[in-house]
Parts: structure tokens; C-alpha cells; sequence
């Protein structure tokens, strides 16, 4: 079983950045991959970004350019580096560990707003 936690989301003006965080613990692989996803009011979660186990990433469109999103291997931690953040950004944001299976976590708000 493994247990992944975010943590890092929070209020921000148009612009600003946030870092999110995502932890990882239990029986964790070696060889895995970490990405994150968000979902707006009444709709379904949509990938933001992902890393895969080889070390690839893949973005969303509506991100590219000003997200990005990394990992510890070693600690099997991502995280994602949110600038120019707009209103539209604003979502619950929930990061997955895929290793033989995957597990999400609970979320972390992220709230864009002047």
C-alpha cells in the first residue's frame, strides 16, 4: 500500500506562484512515475502534468510554459512549480505515485484570486 499527501496549495494573486508538493511512503518502487491532475467544480480531473518513470514529461496545454514539474527519486516526492498563475488555475489539484498501481491523494485547493 502507499499513502501519498499534497500539501502546498493556498490563495495567490494573478501571477504569483505556488509550489505544490507530493509525498509518497509506504511500499514504494524504485522505478515510478508521478503526475498531477486538477478538477474544477462539476467537472472531471484533467492531467496537468505528469513524469513519467523513465524521467519524461508531458503538460497540459493550458500549462505549458508556466508549470513545471519535478521529483526526487530517492524520497519519491514531486513537486510542481506553478508561475504566472491565472484565475483559471484555480481547482483542486491531486497528485498520483504510479508504480505497479496507482494512488492518489486527498488534493490541495489552489486558488488564483485578486
Amino acid at each position: 500500500q502507499v499513502e501519498v499527501v499534497e500539501s502546498g496549495g493556498g490563495l495567490v494573486q494573478p501571477g504569483g506562484t505556488l509550489r505544490l508538493s507530493c509525498k509518497a511512503s509506504g511500499l514504494i518502487s524504485p522505478y515510478y512515475g508521478m503526475g498531477w491532475y486538477r478538477q474544477f467544480p462539476g467537472n472531471q480531473r484533467a492531467m496537468v502534468a505528469e513524469i513519467k518513470a523513465d524521467g519524461a514529461t508531458n503538460y497540459a496545454d493550458a500549462v505549458k510554459g508556466r508549470f513545471t514539474i519535478s521529483r526526487l527519486n530517492a524520497y519519491a516526492t514531486g513537486y510542481l512549480q506553478m508561475n504566472a498563475l491565472k484565475e483559471e488555475d484555480t481547482a483542486v489539484y491531486y497528485c498520483y505515485y504510479k508504480g505497479s498501481r496507482t494512488f492518489w491523494g486527498q488534493g490541495t485547493q489552489v486558488t488564483v484570486s485578486s
